[in-house]
């Protein structure tokens, strides 16, 4: 598959983060790298996330969250012509305390799809910590398939 350009991941990060509603927008993603094969993304150390008085522990809630919106980036960029998705299934499975003030990073990729199911698996660490997981999960989403796609809006028109 082709790699994304870096044009091609401006408009994706701009129209990501354009199309983010609620909690997504107070999480402050950054797009790091964007591939068809893959994706990793930044969340910036909040203690708004956290459940204890020292704000060093991230509440799971979060990590979940976070996971799904970056599952659902990795389909846009791996698929063609999806015009919306929906979460059919989502399992997380927690491998430690989520205790740091680092930043969290999120790496995701869409490793199986048919015409109306995308099949995702990621997993998530603490910045400078690659080798310590702190969640792994895996989804399935249902594809809608249409002209308004993520590629497809930056096709129509959008030059800018």
């Amino acid at each position: 598959m082709a790699e994304v350009t870096k044009q091609e991941m401006a408009q994706i990060a701009r129209l990501w983060n354009a199309r983010g509603k609620g909690l997504i927008t107070h999480m402050a993603l950054d797009i790091e790298d964007v591939s068809r094969d893959g994706v990793r993304v930044r969340m910036p150390f909040n203690p708004d996330f956290c459940i204890d008085e020292d704000q060093t522990l991230l509440h799971g809630g979060i990590l979940t969250a976070l996971l799904d919106s970056v599952f659902g980036l990795a389909n846009f960029v791996a698929i063609e012509g999806i015009s919306t998705m929906a979460t059919l299934d989502l399992r997380v499975d927690y491998l430690r305390a989520a205790r740091s003030r680092a930043d969290v990073i999120v790496r995701a990729h869409c490793f199986r799809q048919t015409r109306h199911i995308a099949f995702n698996a990621g997993s998530i660490w603490f910045d400078g910590h690659e080798e310590a997981e702190i969640a792994r999960g895996t989804a399935s989403f249902a594809l809608t398939r249409g002209e308004t796609g993520l590629f497809g809006a930056m096709t129509e028109g959008d030059a800018s």
